[in-house]
Order: C-alpha cells, then sequence, then structure tokens
C-alpha cells in the first residue's frame, strides 16, 4: 500500500537525545507485562505555545523540488528546536535524506518507491519524491506543494515522539499487550498529523500560507487516511485492522493542531 512508508518504522531501540535509551524520558514505560503503560502526558506538555521561528517560509518558488522539501524539513525542525529549547528539554536533529534509488537504513532497506518515513534508531526522516507524484496517480488527487510540505511535518512529528520517549512507549507497550498495538499506532500516527498542524499554524502566522494552501493539506490527510485508500486498491480490513486512522481522524487532528498552535493539544492518547 502506498501509504506503508508512511510513519515511523521503529523498533525498540529508539534513543533519547543524549543517545540514552528513550525509557528515561518516560517512567511509566518500566510497567510489568501484566500492565499496559499509561501514555506519557508530562512532556508533552512542557513545550511552550508555538514561538515563531525566525527567517522566511519555505517557497516552492526557490529552486529546485528536493531543496523546496530540505527547505520545509528545515524551517519545521526549526520550530522543534525552539519549542525544546523553551522548554529546557534538549533538541538532538533529525537529519533528512532525499532518496531517487533502493537504500538501506538503520530500520531495514527501503525500496526506491517507497513512501516517506522516520527511522527512529538513526534519527533519520527519508523522503522519496516519486511516492508524491505516485500517490497522486493512485487516488487521483493532485498533491501540491504544501501537502508534500504536511507530509514532512507528519515524519517531523515522528522525530518529536522518539525524542519525548513516546517512540519507546509506544514499542513497549505494544509488547506488553500486543492486542492494542493497532490502535496504539493509529493514536500514533494521529499525534504526528497533530504535531504537522502546530507547524502549520507557525507558518500561516508569518503570513505566507494561504487559506487554499491548508484546505490542500487538509485534502492529502484525507487521501492518506486508512478508509480512503482502502477503497481506492480495493482492500477490506475492518476499523480495528487500521493502523493510520480514518480520513476524518487524520483532518481533525491535523486542524487541532493547526488550530491550537501548542503541542498540549496533541495528547491523542489521553484527549
Amino acid at each position: 500500500m502506498l501509504a506503508a512508508g508512511c510513519g515511523s518504522s521503529s523498533g525498540s531501540d529508539e534513543a533519547s537525545p543524549d543517545g540514552t535509551a528513550a525509557a528515561t524520558a518516560s517512567p511509566t514505560a518500566t510497567a510489568t507485562a501484566t500492565e499496559v503503560p499509561t501514555a506519557p502526558r508530562s512532556n508533552l506538555e512542557r513545550l511552550p505555545r508555538t514561538p515563531l521561528p525566525s527567517g522566511d517560509p519555505p517557497s516552492s518558488q526557490d529552486g529546485s523540488g528536493h531543496a523546496f522539501l530540505r527547505d520545509v524539513f528545515d524551517d519545521a525542525q526549526a520550530l522543534w528546536e525552539h519549542e525544546f529549547q523553551s522548554a529546557g528539554l534538549t533538541y538532538r536533529p533529525a537529519r533528512l535524506t532525499i532518496f531517487t534509488h533502493q537504500l538501506h537504513t538503520a530500520c531495514g532497506p527501503q525500496p526506491a518507491y517507497g513512501g516517506p518515513f522516520y527511522c527512529p534508531a538513526s534519527f533519520g526522516v527519508y523522503l522519496g519524491p516519486a511516492f508524491f507524484a505516485a500517490l497522486s496517480r493512485k487516488v487521483g488527487v493532485q498533491l501540491g506543494d504544501f501537502a508534500q510540505s504536511y507530509v514532512i511535518a507528519h515524519e517531523l512529528g515522528h522525530h518529536v515522539q522518539t525524542l519525548l520517549g513516546i517512540t519507546h512507549w509506544k514499542a513497549a507497550a505494544d509488547q506488553q499487550h500486543s492486542a492494542g498495538a493497532n490502535a496504539r499506532s493509529v493514536r500514533f500516527e494521529l499525534q504526528a498529523d497533530c504535531l504537522a498542524g502546530v507547524w502549520m499554524h507557525s507558518v500561516y502566522r508569518r503570513g505566507e500560507v494561504t487559506d487554499a494552501d491548508i484546505k490542500e493539506a487538509l485534502d492529502a490527510a484525507a487521501v492518506v487516511g486508512d478508509d480512503f485508500l482502502q477503497r481506492t486498491t480495493g482492500q477490506t480490513r475492518p476499523p480495528e485492522d487500521w493502523t493510520h486512522g480514518s480520513s476524518a481522524q487524520r483532518q481533525q487532528w491535523l486542524k487541532t493542531g493547526f488550530v491550537e498552535g501548542t503541542p498540549e493539544s496533541c495528547d491523542t492518547f489521553n484527549p
């Protein structure tokens, strides 16, 4: 499925900002095997209302398509660096790799046509630009510049989750209670959508994003919903087997982050 590469390719070895196991950021990860750890809240709540990063918002008019993708990545990363610094937390930058051929990562091999993904083992965001064109053809909806920006911001949302210990918590919970793994995966992906919305809020406040751009991002969130992809690919999976959330859910949480503009609003595990 085209969206299979979106999200986090995670194992149980995620690291924290200082290179130690991320369990130090989430004390609930030490729960016994008969308990499902409670989703961490405190670190999200420590991040303040979004400050405005310095510099100009990315523009698709500047340079090549790859340059635009890197500009979006750098802009979103600047936002989270500000957030962590304001909260007195260490921010370890993510690394961006744009690939057009098969590559090997710390999370395993990825095909040339694979979708964007985040690898917590290397703090790496990986983007295959061909994915956007392929998805547009598959679903019959043109994904423009701001739709691509949403996808990049979503993957950086997974990086924020890793630094805050949420990724590690999820891996521990999945290991202890595998029956709830899909439901947690949905909440995990929706949280990354919401964090992408927080970045959109920041760019919008700088006056360089139009209502049409926001609609484009919301349309993109809809076409990567499990139910939308299921219809377009002819698959039939019950909602309990979904891993990313419905179109409505993805739009709802992206909009929540955009409207509220604060990471605290993105607690999809304890709404």
